[in-house]
């Protein structure tokens, strides 16, 4: 449906030039969303989904090892959208205190994505509501270290930003403001808490991404804090228990038409365009994420087969193998101090896990030697690298 300009025009003076500015009507759209039965279709499928999502989530052998990586691959994913190039494996290396094979901006812009997770999940978990208080602080951690790290942290900006080219004049995209900024976040608060209507908390995801990524509220950090919000929404009312949704895969893989739509949506407010493409992108990621959880079920379920093979030897084997599904990339000293087994047992029992291909040695140094439960990165690696 085709509505008018979603918002209106100023005209600023910034650098030295003068540019058009763009303040969005505050949600929800107007006229309303016009649900067809084939939009409303694929929004019942995607609720459906979500909650087959979060019950093939039970079933893997330990949840938080599961969510630990995947929270991880969010991060990555995300993070890369941005222009990173720190893999997944550079992470945990990252936070093994090894050197990753990146600049260590690129690490400590993924490790600040994860730490920011943490928290705001910690925060809702709290009884905090999801707010501007709540992002702002989330924002101060997620520009904590790294890149960014300069550009007012945890503050809503006092300047002017644009996104797509070198200056505001030939900028792709000129966002609300500085002094529009904070009566834009106001209203998407009260959006957020159902104000001025109740909106069905799916939507409501898709709707406030948009509206933030328009805002562009601070001066960097906008594009992962916007990711991050989709997944927050949906935690705090609980259609998700666990963080298991992350769209950052679906959006770099469709890049250009997700751009193309958020733009459709501020000029021509082509909300059902965006809403189609949004249930998409939620249905082939919780798939996505479905199979991710079987592989890991099966992959584990193999691998303890293949150990208890061993005979007396297997009970240390399975705790080193257990340490090795909270954290796939270790060294025989962590693992010493995780499982409580001596060195030598430890030793031992890599050597037998080399020996079944479940981990392979990625130094060759006779201390603190790195290894790496191979099959199971693989596993959370898939489309990392598209």
């Amino acid at each position: 449906m085709k509505r008018d300009l979603q918002g209106r025009y100023v005209t600023i003076s910034t650098l030295g030039e003068t540019v058009q500015a763009f303040v969005p009507t505050p949600l929800p759209p107007h006229p309303p969303i016009q649900w067809t039965p084939p939009l409303r279709n694929k929004f019942d499928q995607a609720l459906l989904v979500l909650g087959r999502l979060a019950s093939i989530a039970s079933l893997v052998p330990d949840t938080p090892l599961f969510l630990y990586m995947y929270v991880r691959k969010e991060a990555v994913l995300s993070s890369m959208i941005e222009g990173t190039q720190s893999s997944l494996s550079d992470l945990l290396l990252f936070e093994l205190d090894q050197a990753p094979g990146v600049p260590l901006d690129d690490v400590h812009e993924v490790s600040n994505y994860v730490a920011a997770l943490d928290r705001g999940l910690q925060l809702l978990k709290e009884g905090f509501p999801l707010s501007l208080r709540l992002l702002r602080e989330i924002h101060a951690i997620l520009l904590a270290r790294g890149r960014g790290s300069s550009q007012a942290p945890g503050e809503f900006r006092r300047t002017q930003n644009w996104i797509g080219g070198t200056r505001p004049g030939n900028a792709s995209f000129v966002p609300s403001p500085a002094i529009e900024v904070m009566d834009c976040m106001g209203k998407l608060e009260l959006f957020l808490h159902d104000q001025p209507e109740p909106t069905p908390v799916l939507v409501k995801a898709a709707l406030a991404h948009v509206q933030f990524e328009t805002i562009h509220p601070f001066l960097d950090g906008n594009g992962r804090l916007g990711r991050l919000l989709i997944t927050l929404i949906l935690c705090a009312q609980k259609i998700l228990q666990e963080p298991l949704l992350y769209l950052s895969l679906y959006f770099k893989t469709h890049r250009l038409h997700y751009y193309e739509l958020l733009n459709n949506v501020r000029l021509h407010g082509d909300w059902e365009a965006w809403l189609d493409f949004f249930a998409d992108a939620v249905l082939t990621t919780a798939h996505q994420a479905i199979t991710t959880a079987q592989q890991i079920i099966a992959l584990a379920s193999q691998d303890r087969k293949k150990i208890q093979s061993l005979g007396r030897a297997a009970p240390s084997v399975l705790r080193i193998h257990q340490a090795l599904l909270e954290q796939p990339v270790a060294t025989s000293g962590s693992l010493v101090t995780k499982t409580g087994l001596t060195p030598a047992t430890v030793n031992k029992a890599l050597g037998h896990l080399e020996r079944l291909a479940i981990v392979k040695e990625l130094t060759a140094q006779k201390r603190n030697r790195v290894f790496s439960y191979g099959q199971y990165i693989e596993i959370m690696d898939q489309g990392i690298e598209l």
